[in-house]
């Protein structure tokens, strides 16, 4: 049987401000991206989605980003390498407590926002991110975009890499995602997106924004919490799947056969 991961960015309400279903995702999905309090989600928030991904055998990732909540993590920061990965390392160190509290540990961490699509491609800021990784838990295996230089770096580096499709994102030619700016960025049609992860997972290609056919070689598959009807994607995606005979299981889980 085929089988891949299907991730959700998670914790990411702050007090009284709710973004998402945290409890009604993590039924649904293998691995969970839980914000660090850096672009979204407050200590208490970040341990419930915690312990409910706990509670439904879900494998915890740090999802770090630059410092900017007002921007949601959106905004492109030129900060300076020893600034990222201190600010990198921190974050890390935060969800590693909270997961410690409640029985668990983090498997693997992926950038959030801006973070991420700054270092999919910029060699200098990337190092930074590996670097943090490295200096704070060596086993942590790094998300990025499937097909991006960010990944050959971080093996290089010595770090464990899983590549991430997202599936309420349109794609360019070139395999890079297309900006949220742009009309047609983010994808809605649950019933579309739930063929384009099978023809993704079965045959490794998608149909890009312009009707080409691109490869996209990715081991996990993003669901955005903060979208529109996202629960009722990622449930689509799994019904569809299981349809298919296409498993869900967290990479983590694949990688080290437990």
């Amino acid at each position: 049987m085929a089988s891949i991961d299907l991730n959700s960015d998670l914790g990411e309400s702050y007090g009284a401000w709710s973004m998402g279903d945290d409890g009604a995702m993590l039924s649904v999905v293998s691995s969970a991206n839980i914000a660090c309090g850096f672009h979204a989600g407050d200590p208490a928030g970040i341990y419930r989605t915690v312990k409910a991904a706990v509670a439904n055998g879900v494998v915890i990732g740090a999802h770090v980003s630059y410092p900017d909540r007002v921007g949601f993590g959106r905004r492109d920061m030129d900060v300076t390498t020893d600034e990222l990965i201190a600010d990198v390392i921190y974050q890390i160190g935060a969800l590693k407590g909270i997961a410690s509290a409640a029985g668990a540990s983090v498997r693997y961490v992926k950038p959030h926002g801006a973070l991420y699509n700054r270092i999919a491609n910029d060699a200098k800021q990337g190092q930074a991110v590996i670097d943090a990784i490295k200096a704070i838990d060596s086993s942590l295996v790094l998300m990025g975009l499937a097909n991006a230089p960010i990944l050959d770096l971080a093996r290089r580096s010595g770090l464990s890499v899983v590549s991430e499709a997202f599936a309420d994102r349109a794609y360019t030619p070139q395999g890079q995602l297309v900006s949220r700016r742009e009309e047609g960025a983010v994808l809605h049609d649950a019933d579309a997106i739930a063929a384009r992860m099978v023809q993704l997972a079965r045959e490794g290609t998608l149909e890009a924004i312009d009707g080409s056919i691109i490869k996209i070689d990715a081991q996990s598959i993003c669901v955005h919490g903060d979208s529109p009807g996202a629960v009722a994607i990622a449930k689509q995606i799994r019904q569809r799947f299981e349809a298919e005979a296409i498993a869900i299981r967290s990479f983590a889980v694949t990688q080290q056969g437990v």
